[in-house]
């Protein structure tokens, strides 16, 4: 791996550990068992290249991530792991709630009840 690629992938697992403490070596662990690669590829160009970017700060971020997950209803464990981030980040728990509400009305319900149990989960 060269040496560009190292660096883009410590700097994506320290973002990781950052949100939730362990997160890195679970993840880590589970995506090289998968490829050697996919790693850099993926976590590389979300956490590096994307969601270190300064334009917005990490709590908003991983409040729309939030809010994204949860409209697209189909990552209910990412969504459960950027719910512990989001809390981890400075969002309050009536923020989750407000987003789970907000998720009812562009997403629909079904979406928003999947998400109140990704939010239950998270907060306890």
């Amino acid at each position: 791996m060269k040496s560009q690629n190292l660096d883009r992938r410590k700097k994506a697992l320290q973002l990781l550990e950052s949100l939730e403490s362990g997160a890195s070596a679970r993840v880590s662990q589970n995506i090289d068992e998968f490829h050697p690669e996919a790693l850099e590829i993926l976590l590389g160009f979300a956490f590096h290249d994307v969601v270190s970017r300064d334009g917005i700060d990490l709590r908003t971020r991983e409040m729309l991530t939030v809010a994204m997950l949860a409209a697209m209803g189909t990552a209910q464990s990412q969504l459960e792991f950027h719910m512990r981030a989001a809390l981890n980040t400075g969002v309050s728990p009536e923020e989750l709630v407000e987003i789970v509400l907000q998720v009812s009305v562009y997403a629909g319900i079904p979406a928003s009840m999947n998400a109140m149990t990704a939010a239950k989960a998270a907060i306890v």
